[in-house]
Parts: C-alpha cells; structure tokens; sequence
C-alpha cells in the first residue's frame, strides 16, 4: 500500500508552512496570495495528496461537511440555490449533504438529526418556516443553524439568517403596476404556510393601502397543494390560479405571483383563456430564476441576489463552525430590486375578454 502523502511533504514541495497549507485545506484563504495558493494546489496535484477527512473528524469531532435542507429542486429556483451553496463551501473546504425537506417540519427535524447523528454541525434551512421550534433541541446541543428567507432579528434567537425584505419586495412588484396604471391587481399563490410568502402577500396590501385603493378578496387566489406549499406543482397552481382570476366578471389587469414559477405557470393559464401578455394581462413574479428571462414575453420580476447572499450565508455558517466567529445571531437583510421586462405594460382601456 503505498504512503499516504503528508501536509508537510505538500509544504516543502510548495516552499511554504505547513501552517499556510492547513490555511488552505480549512478554506482560511482571505490573506492569502493567489500566487501561493497556486503553488500549493500544484504540489498537492503532484504528489496526489488528498485530505484526511476522517482524521480531521476524530479530532474535532465534525466532518467538514455542511447540511443543505430546501423545500423541493422541482423549482429551478432551488436548483440556483444549491448550486450556489455548493460553490460557497467547495471555496472553503466544505461539502454539502442536500435533503428536500417540502417544507415539513417533521421531515426536517429527521433530516438535521440524521446530519447531527453523522458529524455534521452546521445546516443551511431554506424552508421560511413560520417557527423553528423543531430543531430548537439541536441548536441547544450545538448544531449551528443559518436560516434562509424569514426575517429574524438579533437578540430573538440563537439561529444565524440571511433574507431579502419580502415586504418590501411584494409592495415592489404591486407598486410597479400600479405605476403603470393598473388598479384591479390580482395575488397569486399557493399555500400560505410560510414566513416569506406571507410577508409578500402583506407587501402587496400595503401597496394598495398607499394608493388609496380598496382590498377585494377576491383579487388574492391561494391555491391549495397535495404535496405540502405547492414547490413541486407550482407552475400547474400558478396556471389554475390564473385562470380562476381571469375568468371573473371583472378580472384583473394585473397580476402578482408569489414565485417565477407561479408566474410561468399564470402565462399558460392565461394564454389558455386567450389572454395576451401585455396587452391584456401584466404579470410579474419574484425570484428572476434563469427561465424568467428566456419565457415569452421576458418576466418582470423582483430579483434575490442568490450567489452573494450565499457566499455569505455559508461564510457565517463555517465561520461559526471553526470557532472564528461567535456570539449573538448574525441577520442580515439584502436589499432587493425589480427586474423589468416585457411582461408588464400599461393596461388597455378595458381587459380583453375572448368571445
């Protein structure tokens, strides 16, 4: 069996310290040169040193992996997530364990218990749970938690957060058609179990609250799901949720979907009513996944800045993980823009209504 390469064989064949090569391999790489960190990526290529995760679990009693929970990757939402996730903790030496947690609580807790039962310390929950009482026993027992996604505030708890300002976002896509002239708005979206979209739905009253214009409940459509909040089917909600608007004796002008993906699925239902987008229907969604820009026409939507946001939800959570960062609860808030495309325009003088 051949020799298992050492750190210090890396060091000397990198002309550096051991201490600069365990720098690297711990993701401690803020102060560090790219030129020597190119030197040590070259002598670890050549000599095959591959880390010992297992040793580095026995002596700290962690494996360098971080857990991942989301609702579902059925919405290429998520899948960005991920994807920036895994970005954010290969820089710093991570992996990533993933779970689609459907916005259960009962099947989150039994994914953070697995994870904490497997070494792992530190779990990203991107769910937007109204409470996280469930996984209030692990934190106390040391599991490091960053939430995505619900507002926290320091001082309430021992859980790091990162989020955009969700009110603020839904009084910005409402506050964009009416803008444009729209008065009979319509809200689309599916179940309202969650901090996040409840605070989008609050942000689209408080636009029309501002504008001085009378609530209808019968503008705001929740549709129901089989599967839990409706990630998986979101787009076949979001088209019957569009079609049940449209059809009313007086249908909006424009429309607000609670996701990207709400908002695609509200273009099949209103074209399947002959509806045309524009001219006869604005819509707008929130998140500006990849397929937002590509659908026809382009979708307005309100943008989250996924990658930096993880960047620094996962440097937080790791930081906490190695011992370089501690006390109370880091929450950051991200500011949010609108995104504008085709998607919306001034409304015509009456909505269109096929024959």
């Amino acid at each position: 069996m051949a020799k298992a390469v050492t750190i210090q064989e890396v060091a000397a064949l990198a002309g550096v310290s051991t201490s600069t090569v365990s720098n690297l391999l711990n993701g401690r790489i803020s102060r560090m040169s790219a030129a020597t960190r190119a030197r040590i990526e070259l002598a670890m290529s050549q000599l095959g040193y591959q880390a010992n995760h297992a040793a580095r679990q026995l002596k700290t009693g962690q494996s360098p992996i971080i857990g991942l929970v989301i609702p579902s990757v059925a919405n290429p939402f998520w899948g960005a997530f991920v994807q920036a996730v895994e970005e954010a903790a290969m820089a710093r030496g991570y992996q990533v364990l993933l779970g689609n947690g459907g916005r259960d609580p009962r099947r989150e807790q039994r994914y953070a218990e697995s994870l904490w039962s497997h070494g792992v310390r530190g779990v990203i929950f991107g769910s937007s749970p109204l409470s996280l009482d469930y996984i209030l026993r692990l934190v106390e027992r040391g599991l490091h938690v960053m939430v995505f996604d619900r507002r926290l505030h320091e001082g309430d708890t021992v859980m790091d957060g990162i989020s955009v300002d969700n009110r603020v976002g839904g009084y910005l896509a409402t506050r964009h058609l009416l803008d444009l002239g729209h008065r009979r708005i319509g809200f689309l979206s599916g179940p309202l179990r969650t901090s996040s979209r409840l605070e989008r739905l609050e942000g689209y009253r408080n636009a029309l609250i501002d504008a001085e214009i009378r609530h209808d409940p019968a503008l705001i459509w929740v549709g129901e799901s089989p599967t839990g909040a409706g990630d998986v089917e979101g787009a076949e909600i979001g088209r019957t949720g569009a079609r049940a608007l449209l059809s009313a004796e007086h249908p909006p002008t424009g429309l607000v979907a609670i996701n990207d993906l709400y908002a695609l699925g509200a273009y099949a239902g209103a074209h399947d009513l002959g509806f045309r987008i524009p001219e006869d229907v604005s819509i707008v969604g929130f998140d500006d996944i990849t397929m937002a820009d590509m659908a026809n026409p382009p979708l307005t939507t309100i943008k989250q800045p996924i990658d930096s946001m993880m960047q620094s939800a996962v440097g937080t959570l790791i930081d906490r993980l190695e011992g370089t960062r501690s006390g109370p609860a880091h929450v950051v808030t991200v500011p949010i823009e609108i995104v504008v495309r085709n998607s919306t325009a001034q409304p015509g003088s009456r909505p269109y209504r096929p024959d």
